[in-house]
């Protein structure tokens, strides 16, 4: 199978990943039995991990290593854990990628793989308060739909 990523693609997130400050870890979930969109997950994430020596890919099946994927509240594939590492501890900030991330997503996965290796949020101190604030955990999922 080819590239995923044409060339142009390529040289701008190799580019944005030169400022990539702490390694980051991605875990892809997939599973052999009923999942339309795992094998090209896998090599999408595959093909972008291998843009920088920062990142770190791991394929997981989550069939054969359910306690993983319990470890990590995954329950659908194909998934995407994004991990920080910082002084080779991970960090587990809940960003979750359930879907292939394509199209609009894939940007958001850049931005997020970005966030994490710089452990920036870019929100404002205001919000940053706020989140502060809040006395019990809030859930949150975004879906999309692929056009």
């Amino acid at each position: 199978m080819g590239s995923f990523l044409d060339d142009n693609i390529t040289t701008q997130i190799k580019e944005v990943f030169t400022n990539l400050v702490n390694p980051v870890h991605i875990l892809v979930f997939t599973s052999k039995e009923n999942c339309e969109y795992c094998e090209d997950t896998r090599l999408l994430l595959e093909e972008v991990c291998g843009l920088s020596d920062e990142l770190h890919y791991q394929p997981v099946d989550i069939d054969t290593d359910a306690k993983l994927a319990k470890e990590y509240l995954i329950d659908r594939t194909p998934a995407v854990a994004v991990l920080g590492m910082v002084d080779d501890k991970q960090t587990d900030h809940g960003i979750r990628f359930s879907g292939i991330p394509a199209g609009h997503e894939f940007s958001a996965l850049i931005h997020s793989i970005i966030s994490v290796s710089r452990q920036e949020t870019g929100i404002s101190s205001q919000t940053q308060a706020f989140l502060d604030s809040l006395k019990s955990p809030v859930h949150l999922e975004i879906f999309t739909t692929p056009t």
